[in-house]
């Protein structure tokens, strides 16, 4: 054993021999618990960056320690290798994008080899490779044959420089997240899988999750928004068409002023061909975003057409109006406005001079003036012919009756979801495996011509546009059905597509005959998934549809594909501070504030350097490549180890919240390994000998040190139990400091390799090589990972005395110590006996004696 702590080369050496040993390999084994921890791949952009790091410590930590409990435990790791950063890269870099992506794939693999990860490399993949998207292929051509998907003419976000179509989620401030161009609205023909028709089993399905934040299934409720209401039909004046529309407050039917259709609805379109300016207002509307948090704040513009429509109860005619505010993708494309009761319809309206009528005022008779705004609570109907005076909630079923009795509408059960495009007009990705046939019309690719598999050795210019699109010699191809001349699908996969069922090949990834095997149901559902709440809505969204794809495909067994789910905090720059008085909110940058930290290198408090005055935190800045305000984890690893990164990273914050990044805390967590490892080499010899001693007899203070050892060994087990991984780490450091006052008796030996051990297996999960390392050089065994997780020793924990504080009238007058068994009068007796206690009590009157079990005697004097 070395006397000074050497990570890099202690580092190598448990790498060699998790590798040589192949421990983390894994095998289905029907006879053991199985456990399936999973932290979610990533994209190989090039290098690691923090957010990475930290995701898969709370992984491995998690994965290493149900090892050490004896469970059979699955930890693979693959690569999310579709994607556009690629494209970009190759034409900034003059290389295919698939080159680049593998060259990436090499240097991050050997980066989490380097911070010691526990996988089973043995079952990666990168769903690049056509033996992985061959079988999304296979699937995808399976639910066009069910109906489950289609192809159809969509109004898209639609990136000029990037020359894509983003999703609603990628478009910031109308602009596209990646390019930041200015997004435009086209209509091109996208493919749809049809998720709506899951939309009941995912929401109802999140009942069950109950191991998952209840922020995510929130997210998830709100995101498939399922809502009752009407939908009805508005005659358009001297025509056959109707307008229809559904509505979730039916209540406010008779307020209707105006309609609202979409600047692409059939309506503008028509009348556009011969009004210039109507024209130019559908392409002003093109040019802006579909995402709904930007409709929701963007100005409200809308001009008129020259057709109305027809009230459905009254018959009134009713103005329409092509408005920017809705879209041909949600609904129908058109909406009733009743701006008494809304309040964009009452914006709207004051806009364009038309009348607001009420027809709903307040349940408990008061007044409401809509010159203000519109009154948007339910109540009792006015001014609604025969429906006046019932509340809103029956007049939901009273013109639902009406309505369906007339053939002009009904209740309806409608969803905020909607169909999963998974069209993209780029080259990186996944083909389509669909064929366009001038005599057949659309026809999927036969089972036994997959995998449709993409060029990687192709010239990518910047001109843009993808290069199959220019390859006649890919794209161009025979009908399966007639044989006659043929084109291929030049559309590629959303990347989602990849992402949302490689959980389910890692249980099998050389399975060739099958998207999956029997394998499958011996490991899913993934016990544990970890990752950001970003991920929240899209990608756990549709990992959960997939699953339910694949299960009614007979491939698999189970309904939902994870079980127990933690979104990590983010790492966290910097820290912003904020002062407020009377009102008003200034903020100061960080290097204006002095700060005081704790041993995890966390703000504690903080004054401005100016005055002296107190200031509190007011902000954070996530960590980013774009904000160049990133720490490389290489260079942490390189200076510091790869046990000093896990360890400051579990150290400094529970898992689910934010981490802020601070030097001084990672050299801390470097001085506690070095500690660890002084203290194995200076008492090297006195472990060693300690192992001798069969039953060690143990003084009053040696009693007491092991109490102290197990009782931070009980709370650390629990606390490994609820992933409070700081907490652990806390304890640690606490036997640390209990072994280091152990003196040279031979019982104070066999109290120190007992303490030792506990505490190297204690640390295991979280920094795995030093003790690996000490586990073998100390001769504990062969390898850490396969001892027994350590249980407190309950009658370690067992007290002969405790001692009480004794208070009197709320004043601590003294200390005294109770034989642990004793009961309530004795220690009242022992208290009020005590001489300490006695000079206060003196010539009073006890009232009465509160006693606080194991902690607290206050005496209550007259």
């Amino acid at each position: 054993m070395q006397e000074h702590y050497n990570e890099a080369d202690i580092e190598i050496e448990a790498q060699s021999y998790w590798q040589e040993n192949q421990s983390f390999g894994t095998f289905e084994d029907p006879s053991r618990e199985k456990y399936y921890c999973l932290s979610m791949f990533p994209y190989p952009s090039g290098k690691l960056h923090m957010g990475h790091v930290r995701n898969y410590t709370i992984g491995d930590v998690i994965s290493r320690y149900q090892r050490m409990l004896g469970r059979n435990v699955l930890q693979p790791m693959g690569w999310d290798a579709f994607g556009l950063p690629a494209e970009g890269a190759a034409i900034k870099n003059r290389m295919p994008p698939a080159a680049w992506t593998y060259s990436n794939i090499t240097y991050m693999k050997n980066q989490l080899r380097r911070l010691g990860f526990g996988y089973d490399w043995q079952r990666e993949l990168a769903t690049c490779r056509p033996e992985y998207y061959r079988w999304e292929q296979w699937l995808f051509t399976g639910l066009f044959k069910k109906g489950l998907v289609y192809r159809k003419n969509s109004v898209v976000n639609w990136d000029p420089v990037d020359q894509t179509v983003l999703a609603n989620e990628q478009v910031i401030d109308g602009r596209g997240w990646r390019s930041g161009a200015l997004v435009e609205r086209r209509e091109i023909p996208q493919w749809f899988v049809k998720i709506t028709a899951y939309a009941d089993e995912l929401l109802q399905e999140l009942d069950r999750l109950d191991a998952w934040p209840e922020q995510v299934r929130t997210m998830q409720r709100n995101w498939i928004g399922r809502s009752e209401g009407v939908q009805m039909d508005f005659g358009i004046r001297g025509s056959e068409e109707k307008l229809t529309i559904y509505t979730t407050r039916p209540d406010t039917l008779m307020g209707v002023t105006y309609m609202a259709v979409a600047a692409e609805h059939p309506l503008s379109l028509s009348q556009a061909d011969h009004d210039p300016a109507l024209s130019a207002f559908i392409d002003e509307c093109r040019r802006g975003s579909t995402t709904e948090a930007d409709i929701e704040t963007m100005e409200k513009k809308g001009m008129r057409l020259d057709v109305e429509a027809l009230h459905p109860i009254s018959g009134e005619p009713v103005p329409v109006f092509a408005a920017n505010f809705v879209l041909m993708g949600y609904g129908t494309g058109a909406v009733m406005a009743v701006p008494g009761h809304d309040q964009r319809d009452w914006e709207f309206a004051h806009r364009y001079s038309v009348p607001i009528v009420q027809v709903i005022a307040p349940a408990n008779g008061s007044d409401c003036d809509l010159g203000q705004g519109a009154y948007t609570k339910k109540g009792v109907l006015i001014n609604s012919g025969q429906f006046d005076g019932l509340t809103s909630e029956q007049a939901v079923d009273a013109i639902a009756a009406y309505l369906s009795e007339r053939g002009k509408g009904g209740k309806q059960v409608n969803f905020r979801l909607r169909d999963w495009g998974v069209s993209r007009q780029r080259y990186w990705g996944a083909p389509i495996p669909m064929i366009h046939c001038d005599r057949c019309g659309i026809v999927p690719v036969p089972e036994d011509q997959l995998p449709v598999v993409l060029p990687e050795d192709i010239e990518f210019d910047a001109s843009g546009g993808s290069p199959i699109k220019k390859m006649p010699e890919w794209y161009r191809t025979a009908c399966p059905e007639c044989g006659g001349e043929a084109e291929r699908e030049t559309d590629t996969f959303d990347t989602f597509m990849e992402s949302s069922w490689y959980y389910a090949r890692y249980c099998c990834p050389d399975a060739d005959q099958a998207m999956l095997d029997k394998r499958a149901d011996y490991w899913l559902p993934v016990d544990h998934y970890i990752g950001g709440i970003e991920h929240a809505i899209l990608h756990l969204l549709y990992a959960r549809f997939y699953h339910k794809l694949m299960r009614d495909a007979g491939l698999l067994n189970s309904d939902e594909p994870f079980t127990r789910l933690l979104t990590q905090g983010m790492v966290v720059a910097e820290t912003y501070f904020r002062r407020q008085a009377d009102g008003t909110t200034t903020w100061y940058n960080p290097a204006d504030v002095e700060t005081e930290r704790d041993e995890r290198g966390q703000v504690v408090s903080a004054k401005l350097a100016s005055d002296g005055g107190q200031v509190e935190i007011g902000g954070i800045e996530k960590m980013s490549k774009s904000k160049n305000n990133g720490v490389d984890p290489q260079s942490m690893v390189d200076r510091f180890g790869a046990d000093t990164v896990r360890l400051y990273t579990m150290f400094t914050s529970p898992p689910d919240q934010s981490l802020e990044w601070n030097d001084e805390g990672v050299e801390g967590a470097h001085r506690f390994i070095r500690r660890v490892w002084n203290l194995a080499w200076s008492r090297r010899e006195q472990i060693t000998l300690g192992a001798s001693m069969a039953k060690p007899v143990f003084n009053d203070i040696q009693k007491a040190a092991r109490r102290e050892i197990h009782q931070d060994l009980k709370q650390a087990c629990f606390d490994y139990q609820r992933q409070q991984f700081n907490t652990v780490v806390s304890a640690c450091m606490k036997i640390t400091n209990t072994l280091y006052k152990l003196g040279d008796h031979q019982s104070d030996q066999a109290l120190l390799r007992e303490g030792f051990g506990l505490l190297l297996q204690l640390l295991a999960p979280i920094a795995p090589h030093v003790t690996h390392k000490l586990w073998r050089e100390l001769d504990y065994g062969a390898d850490i990972l396969r001892s027994d997780w350590p249980q407190a020793d309950e009658a370690a924990l067992a007290q002969e005395y405790l001692q009480y504080v004794v208070q009197v009238d709320g004043k601590v007058r003294a200390k005294i110590q109770v034989a642990a068994g004793a009961d309530r009068k004795t220690i009242e007796a022992i208290a009020l006996d005590d001489a300490n206690a006695q000079r206060f009590i003196s010539g009073r009157q006890v009232r009465k004696v509160i006693v606080v079990p194991a902690k607290l005697i206050n005496i209550v004097t007259g």
